[in-house]
């Protein structure tokens, strides 16, 4: 899992409340059993004008010029700016993995479903929660600012922008923190205890030393 630190991004608005898993990546897309490959299908039935499956070139595929992702001005942004209750609907973990495929490093809302807030911590995304009033005032500056780019500093734990004018504190979980600052998700905090584990495992044979036949 990457680390995140310091994050000086592009932002783009998507102002829509109650975006739940399947419009962040529909049903037909959990059919594969990899981890990797999610991005392109990020609010798939948004971003294109006909219906994704997976394995398709999307490429060939008609785009919606509509949807905010496929304006130019937003290439290459890494922070989304989002309505209230963002990641509802089922558990899927794919979401996260989507986002962040995409490109996206965090997500700036003034809710979340509690599956989805967590998942994004345990796969590297930073979901920051806001009022509903910092981020109505985002929004405005995204759409009046072409370019608009936001600096975020977990370890301060402030959200800024570039020129440092103003600035919008938000709370995290210092252990969700931690793991973010250092890019551990749970696979990694478990080897940290590589040492201890083998240790205990060489003593627990040695007392019992039939369980090595055990099949």
């Amino acid at each position: 899992m990457n680390k995140f630190n310091l994050h000086d991004g592009l932002v783009v608005p998507l102002d829509r409340a109650n975006v739940d898993t399947d419009a962040i990546i529909p049903k037909q897309f959990l059919k594969s059993i990899q981890r990797t490959g999610f991005g392109p299908n990020l609010f798939d039935e948004w971003r294109y004008l006909d219906h994704g499956e997976p394995g398709r070139d999307n490429s060939r595929r008609p785009l919606n010029p509509d949807f905010v992702l496929n304006q130019p001005r937003y290439t290459g942004a890494s922070i989304l700016l989002t309505g209230k209750n963002f990641g509802c609907g089922s558990s899927r973990e794919h979401a996260p993995w989507a986002l962040d495929q995409y490109g996206f490093r965090a997500i700036i809302a003034s809710s979340y479903a509690d599956i989805f807030f967590n998942n994004c911590f345990k796969n590297g995304l930073l979901p920051i929660v806001l009022t509903e009033a910092q981020i109505d005032h985002l929004f405005n500056e995204v759409r009046a600012f072409p370019g608009f780019r936001l600096v975020i500093d977990l370890e301060r734990q402030i959200v800024s922008t570039v020129t440092g004018s103003e600035s919008f504190p938000f709370e995290v979980d210092t252990f969700r923190k931690y793991c973010l600052l250092n890019g551990l998700d749970d696979i990694g905090l478990t080897l940290q205890k590589a040492d201890k584990i083998r240790a205990f495992e060489e003593r627990h044979l040695a007392s019992k030393p039939w369980l090595t036949n055990v099949i």
